[in-house]
């Protein structure tokens, strides 16, 4: 019998345990990074946004030009088989694109199948509910991010280095996390996460050079419902450092305060009541049928 305890995965066309999911070394995926991704999950049994990631996703594959035998209905199908078969109701689930391996020889990306990866594992937090009562301390790093003109940011992709060098950096300065910038010095975005800044009545995510984040996407509209001004513009060092209240948003922990920045308190150094608002907020619409659905567990 297997143990789908830690997690199922979806690998060439069956399910198996995530301890037994393997991707060939030879996969351009693993070899140049030439892959696409998308991260959904699943609370309370119930799966949030699934379509808006589904549409994320295979709109990245057209891009880089990549294709998969499946359509939105196999792919949501098979994302909801891995959660069943792992028995998971909180879960980070995973789906992958990678452009697979040529003909031996070959470095043309033409003669490659691209390979579909899916796999759920336990749910992810970039700081768990303990953490984010009392705020992450973030380090604004002076490593530039990849330009949107090398690599689109919009095509979520596994071009960390940047990120996880300005990590490095973080940790050696005694912060948690970090923002990466781009050649302007402004902010631009953390190492898996959105960043947003909070002034009076005015709530600011960087504009350009981002990924388009579905949790970042979900707080805009919330910011909007609840009566704030949620703007997208460049976002300098100076404003984040003198803003009332700052907070990052990923799918792995949803809203998160940030209560210090490069060791100096923001506002009064404990989560703001907008932070806190935008964070309940993103709790209560896991219940809404709008963006969630259950799953039938066998």
């Amino acid at each position: 019998m297997s143990d789908f305890s830690n997690g199922a995965a979806y690998v060439d066309e069956k399910f198996v345990p995530i301890t037994e999911a393997k991707i060939s070394i030879l996969d351009w995926g693993f070899l140049h990074s030439d892959a696409t991704y998308d991260v959904a999950h699943v609370w309370q049994g119930k799966f949030f946004r699934l379509d808006d990631h589904i549409e994320r996703f295979l709109s990245g594959i057209d891009r880089l030009r990549m294709s998969i035998p499946y359509n939105r209905g196999d792919l949501r199908s098979i994302l909801v088989d891995c959660v069943k078969a792992s028995g998971l109701r909180e879960a980070y689930v995973e789906m992958i694109c990678t452009r697979g391996r040529p003909k031996p020889g070959s470095r043309d990306p033409r003669e490659c199948t691209n390979r579909l990866f899916v796999f759920a594992v336990p749910f992810v937090w970039i700081a768990n509910p303990e953490k984010q009562k009392k705020g992450l301390h973030l380090i604004i790093s002076h490593i530039q991010r990849i330009p949107p003109e090398s690599v689109d940011p919009t095509v979520k992709n596994y071009h960390w280095l940047d990120m996880v060098m300005g990590l490095f950096e973080a940790y050696d300065r005694g912060g948690e996390t970090v923002a990466v910038v781009d050649a302007q010095g402004n902010l631009v975005e953390g190492p898996g996460f959105n960043i947003f800044v909070v002034n009076g009545n005015k709530i600011t995510t960087p504009a350009h050079g981002v990924l388009e984040g579905i949790t970042r996407r979900t707080v805009i509209e919330l910011s909007t419902e609840y009566g704030y001004e949620a703007i997208q513009h460049n976002l300098s060092a100076d404003k984040a450092r003198t803003a009332d209240e700052m907070f990052v948003t990923s799918t792995a922990g949803g809203v998160i305060p940030v209560t210090k920045i490069d060791g100096g308190k923001i506002g009064s150094g404990m989560p703001g009541p907008v932070t806190q608002k935008l964070q309940e907020g993103y709790w209560m619409v896991h219940q809404d049928p709008r963006y969630t659905f259950d799953i039938e567990y066998d």
